[in-house]
């Protein structure tokens, strides 16, 4: 029996039952597909349909946080992909295998998938060639859908970042008459399995978001005035700074960046030395509490290292 056949009520028990990636490998099917099922059945029905393995529960609030509470259980946090047309970076391709390799329970895409070069404020350098929207937008699905791929049953979220708010930003000083029509709000543009907010807060204590302070100085800053663990993005420089004081350790983290420092978006650096590493984070949570978090980093161009373990990310990619 093959899966489009599949009863909507054998459908809808056997997702509750054994989960999307069972699933897949009995019926021999794509897991995206089965969630995208999934999704269209919760949309006609407006009934949530939910895995078993789902180890965690969320919550969210008016201000645009999410709250999760994940007792035991990895979180990946990567972002800043700044996704143009053409192959994609290497670290977005580590991202990927890194979600296959360690099933997380949550990825975190910590903003700035688009880069939106040509509604910015600026104006091109050189007169370079810049995509359009449009081309924007069909590589971030693109690259979004290569993370769900990889990322199994985990849930999925969606920090908004700078570079992502121009989309609204534009469209709102120029014809705000368009306010919550379709396709105005740049979530629209991204499969539904992506939630989006600005901040994720884990078990209360665990922050992930795309930006607070700026500066060479930022993550330090961040963890010592928020009081939390706080994960960023933003400055493309890969860091943990732990910060103890009488209530314990805290840590903050930027995690880089899924994108080349020297790929045409950032032409404004006017190819100016820059103190960016492409990488991201793992973290671990045990009985409710952040461990060390880790980092995945290139350490050549092409080649990553994680948990001690070198590769090149090109060397297995298997998506087109």
């Amino acid at each position: 029996m093959t899966l489009p056949k599949l009863p909507e009520a054998d459908f809808i028990e056997e997702y509750r039952t054994i989960g999307p990636a069972a699933m897949a490998k009995k019926y021999g099917m794509n897991e995206r597909s089965i969630k995208r099922r999934r999704r269209r059945l919760e949309d006609r029905d407006d009934n949530e349909i939910v895995s078993p393995n789902a180890r965690y529960s969320r919550e969210a609030n008016g201000s645009g946080r999410i709250n999760v509470d994940l007792p035991d259980g990895t979180i990946l946090v990567g972002g800043d992909g700044h996704y143009w047309p053409g192959p994609p970076a290497g670290a977005h391709m580590a991202f990927c295998q890194v979600a296959e390799r360690i099933k997380p329970d949550i990825v975190v895409y910590n903003g700035d998938a688009f880069d939106g070069a040509a509604i910015s404020r600026w104006p091109p350098i050189n007169w370079s060639d810049q995509p359009s929207v449009a081309e924007e937008l069909l590589v971030c699905q693109k690259r979004l859908g290569e993370i769900q791929d990889s990322a199994g049953n985990a849930a999925l979220y969606w920090t908004l970042g700078n570079h992502d708010a121009r989309f609204e930003a534009k469209i709102a000083a120029t014809l705000p008459q368009l306010e919550k029509v379709a396709g105005t709000a740049l979530h629209d543009h991204f499969d539904k399995d992506w939630t989006s907010c600005f901040t994720v807060a884990v078990n209360g204590d665990t922050f992930i978001k795309h930006r607070i302070a700026g500066g060479v100085h930022a993550v330090y800053n961040n963890v010592l005035k928020t009081g939390v663990n706080i994960i960023t993005n933003h400055l493309h420089s890969p860091k943990v700074i732990p910060w103890t004081d009488y209530r314990g350790t805290r840590y903050g983290v930027d995690t880089g960046c899924l994108s080349d420092p020297y790929h045409p978006a950032f032409a404004y650096t006017e190819d100016n030395p820059r103190n960016w590493i492409p990488g991201f984070a793992v973290l671990t949570f045990r009985a409710g509490k952040l461990m060390p978090p880790e980092l995945c980093l290139q350490i050549d161009p092409g080649v990553f290292i994680f948990r001690n373990e070198s590769w090149s990310p090109v060397d297995q990619w298997k998506y087109d």
